[in-house]
This record gives structure tokens, sequence and C-alpha cells, in this order.
């Protein structure tokens, strides 16, 4: 049983891992922002403690860790992820400097393991799937923050010899996403018999299972590595096109709707080629996706349908 501290643990991913920790048996400590959203952990807030911290204030941050001293810190919180998070400031404060601070602290009070999260959008636009150590060419103020944040926890893991690792996440989906992103909206559209606006059908993404999203967090932070800072590719290793991931949706929900195609503008990080090169996280950790894109869809139309009204 351990004493364990997550950011971000009242976001889509960081909810889904705090439920796996609980069920694990561990002590569970939350540091949330004052205005922080609470919908995804309001029936487990007897379960949990909860800590009203601003990462961006080092003082802060240290004095908390001080008074936790957890064994294990999964570093989730994040800002840029979503279309509509455009402010540059609060992109660098979350990402970037709320990571320094949080490591800062954690190597001053010492700790088992850390866990932090990175993206995929650290590569930038790539023709094939990238290895851990490819040229990183970020397209966006948030991959830039994310690409800065993972090489701050990669030296500051070699130069103190600490057990810091980060996981580079390919487009997880599952319960508590956010309702406006494609995967929820397409099946609150579906369970009406409908389809929202859908730009190219071209478009890939590499969609992971939430739940293997936990699975190798939990294999991260419980493996000693070898190598200091190590830095894994979290995905399936199989791409789905939004025509592919259109159909399995109207399949499964008996949608009888004509997708619209281009009816939404396409976005910036819009690609045909977006894998996981998942080989290291196989071989290292010992993870393996359980989930492929059909059965963990229908694994969140079933969450879905439960939802209360």
């Amino acid at each position: 049983m351990k004493r364990v501290i997550l950011t971000g643990g009242t976001g889509f991913v960081g909810a889904n891992l705090t439920r796996r920790l609980l069920q694990d048996g561990h002590h569970v400590h939350l540091l949330v922002r004052t205005d922080y959203s609470g919908w995804r952990i309001k029936e487990i807030l007897n379960d949990i403690q909860l800590h009203t911290v601003d990462l961006s204030n080092s003082e802060s941050v240290l004095k908390t860790l001080t008074t936790i001293q957890p064994d294990w810190i999964f570093h989730l919180a994040a800002h840029g992820a979503y279309s509509w998070q455009k402010d540059v400031a609060q992109i660098i404060q979350t990402n970037l400097i709320g990571t320094v601070n949080l490591v800062e602290a954690a190597l001053k009070i010492g700790f088992e393991s850390f866990i932090h999260t990175g993206t995929s959008s650290e590569y930038g636009f790539k023709e094939e799937a990238p290895l851990e150590t490819a040229w990183l060419e970020p397209n966006s103020t948030y991959a830039c923050a994310k690409a800065a944040a993972t090489q701050y926890c990669r030296y500051s893991a070699q130069a103190h010899k600490a057990h810091i690792v980060t996981l580079r996440l390919y487009s997880a989906f599952g319960p508590y996403e956010d309702p406006n992103r494609l995967i929820p909206n397409l099946i609150r559209h579906g369970l009406r018999g409908e389809l929202p606006p859908l730009v190219n059908p071209a478009i890939a993404r590499d969609f992971i299972y939430v739940d293997d999203v936990c699975n190798a967090c939990v294999l991260a932070v419980q493996k000693p590595t070898q190598s200091f800072g190590s830095v894994y590719n979290l995905g399936t290793g199989v791409q789905t096109t939004l025509s592919e991931v259109v159909d399995v949706a109207r399949r499964i929900m008996q949608i009888q709707t004509e997708p619209q195609w281009g009816s939404m503008p396409s976005r910036s990080w819009d690609t045909s080629v977006w894998v996981a090169n998942n080989h290291k996280i196989q071989e290292e950790l010992n993870w393996f996706p359980r989930y492929d894109f059909e059965q963990g869809f229908r694994l969140m139309v079933e969450w879905q349908k439960n939802l209360p009204l």
C-alpha cells in the first residue's frame, strides 16, 4: 500500500487512474486547482484526499509534498491538449513550470517513482511511427511545452539517479472523457441515431482505451528501470482512420444516417499518419494493449448509456 499523489486527477485519464489506484488499495491524494471541476470524482470524494495547490508556486508545491510524503507521484496535469485551451501563459505554467516545480520538490523530499505523462504531439508530423529517440518537431505551443517538460524530467532523472519515467500518450479515450471530444460526441449523437459534424475521413489516430493507459502507469511506477529518465510511447501500434471509427460506430449503434464528411473544419494537427511504435514499452515493461478500438468503443457505449440523465 503506497501514499500516492496525482496531479490532473480530476481530468479524464487522472480520474480513471485514481479509481484504479483505489481499487489496488493505495492512499490517494489529488493536487487540485482552486477552480477545479469535480464531476469526474464526485462519487469517490470520501475515498481520496484533496489538496488545493498552485503548481506554478514552488513553495506551495514543496510544502504540500513535504506534508504528504508520497511514495509514488503521477503527474497528469495538462493544459492545451484541447482545441479550446489556447492561453499560452497557462499552457507554459501548467505543462512546463508546474512540472519543474513538482520534480524539484519531489527530489528534495525523496520518492520511489515519478510518472510524467507526455504526448505524442511532441514528435510533430512524422511519416511513420516514431521511436522514442526520434527528433522532436512539436507543432503547437502545447506540444513545445510538453516536449520541454519531458526533456527536463529526463535530465533530472539522470542527474539525480531518480526513477522518473515519461509515458508519451497517444489518443486515449474512455469513460469520463470530455463530452466535446470526438468519441463521446460520436456516441452521444449515435444514441439518438445521428452523426456529429465530421472532418476528413482519412484523418487518423492511434486510439488507446484508458484502462490500457492506467495499466501502463501502474507497470511503469512499479518496475525499476536500468535507464534513468526512460521515455515510452504509449499507444496500441494500430492506426485507425476517422472513416473506420465512424464505420464501427454505425455498426455497433445501428446508425442509419450517412456521414457528412468535411462538415467540420480540419484542425491544424490533423494528419493521415499518427501511430505509436510501442516496441520499447512492450520489451521493457511487458505492457501490451488489452483492447482494440472496437472493444474499447463498445465498453464506452455501455458506460455512456448508463450515465444518469
